[in-house]
């Protein structure tokens, strides 16, 4: 029988949860992808490698604070929308549940 996809997605967790408790130093585990990141918004930066090491540097910094700040505003309107839907949501059931209370009368 095949896994469902909420079934591999626990596996995974489990599987992450328990790498993570076997690792004694996080930081250096993650060293290379946070340098990668920075490569990255290095190169976004200055594609040509013409700018000075410090300055490449400082305008990396402000791109990767773009960049987290652009994530933050997607997670907070992806928050408000579905807040909104939820109360939609539970407008409509109210209305429903009204409608067949006086429905019954």
């Amino acid at each position: 029988m095949a896994a469902t996809p909420s079934e591999r997605t626990l596996a995974a967790q489990v599987a992450a949860h328990e790498s993570w408790a076997h690792t004694p130093d996080r930081t250096a585990r993650t060293a290379p992808a946070r340098a990668a990141l920075m490569a990255r918004f290095e190169r976004e930066v200055d594609p040509d490698g013409t700018l000075p090491p410090d300055e490449r540097a400082r305008r990396a910094e402000s791109k990767r604070h773009a960049y987290y700040s652009r994530l933050a505003l997607k997670s907070a309107r992806s928050r408000r929308r579905a807040a909104e839907w939820r109360e939609r949501a539970d407008a409509a059931e109210a209305e429903a549940e009204l409608a067949a209370l006086t429905a019954a009368v």
